[in-house]
């Protein structure tokens, strides 16, 4: 059991990162598996809501695959695959807005609140204005329909920034409209980008399914603590960031080039890996920062 001395050595720890991120703004991206354990979900709800009464500013856009295809399942719509990407049609575009906004947001809001934070909504229809994108063939180059799934073209800051204003802990759905109204299915890994970029925020922390970038991807010893981002290009030819990793690090230099501080991939599936990260001198995960930064 740890001791009552134990206990006070990591608040003493924690001092200097509470004092440096007061009033900073945070924003968490939340998914993948860790939103698969309904005590990890709880447990991260309660980080962010043990930020926010300390004094920081968090920000939470998460995702929700899972429980979008069980729904998809569930009202047996079928699912279809372009180039590794999910099509969404018309219905699955429907269930996409119904999910995410009554069944995955609902319920990050309704845990923050039992904790007694000042969680609210705010879909990602209100602040994100998309246009339609394609998916490209990697063979052939050829543009693919991959139906409602948008890129973002906007991001309505002020909206957010009210919300931080007023003591509200945003918790944002990864959607959003054209100019004609039309919704849009979007990366919620690239939705956070934005929205960290847009709010030039201190921090941007992904909650993924690996300890961070791993050099052998089967050998979590490996993981990198630190990436510059002029690193990075050597790093996509030896072939260490690839696949769906090579789309999240470039929103994450596109972030940190307009304003963000430090990108964080770190495992979400560990309790309390938020704070871990953020209160520690060791941290855990992989940070993202500019060539010149300062460590």
């Amino acid at each position: 059991m740890m001791t009552n001395i134990q206990k006070a050595d990591i608040l003493a720890e924690a001092l200097p990162y509470i004092q440096k991120f007061r009033n900073a703004v945070i924003v968490v991206k939340f998914g993948g598996s860790s939103m698969e354990d309904p005590e990890l979900v709880a447990s991260t709800m309660r980080d962010v809501v043990i930020m926010e009464a300390i004094g920081f500013r968090p920000v939470v856009v998460h995702g929700g695959g899972k429980a979008i295809s069980a729904e998809l399942k569930k009202r047996d719509i079928p699912v279809k695959f372009v180039n590794g990407l999910r099509h969404t049609c018309d219905r699955t575009i429907a269930v996409v807005d119904d999910v995410l906004h009554n069944q995955v947001n609902r319920e990050l809001v309704r845990l923050a609140q039992s904790f007694g934070g000042a969680a609210a909504a705010l879909s990602g229809k209100e602040i994100f204005t998309a246009r339609r994108t394609w998916s490209t063939d990697p063979l052939t180059g050829k543009k693919e329909d991959i139906g409602f799934v948008g890129e973002i073209v906007s991001v309505d800051a002020d909206k957010i920034s009210a919300m931080l204003s007023s003591g509200k802990i945003p918790v944002i759905t990864p959607l959003g409209r054209d100019s004609s109204g039309r919704i849009y299915n979007i990366n919620a890994d690239v939705a956070a980008c934005h929205v960290a970029e847009a709010l030039k925020a201190r921090k941007l922390v992904f909650l993924s399914d690996v300890p961070g970038v791993m050099r052998d991807p089967k050998d979590p010893s490996t993981v990198i603590e630190t990436i510059r981002t002029d690193e990075i290009p050597e790093l996509i030819q030896s072939k260490v960031l690839t696949g769906g990793m090579l789309p999240k690090i470039a929103s994450c230099v596109e972030a940190l080039e307009a304003g963000t501080n430090k990108v964080h991939l770190i495992d979400g599936r560990v309790m309390h890996s938020l704070l871990l990260e953020i209160f520690t001198d060791s941290g855990i995960g992989t940070q993202i920062v500019r060539p010149d930064s300062i460590l």
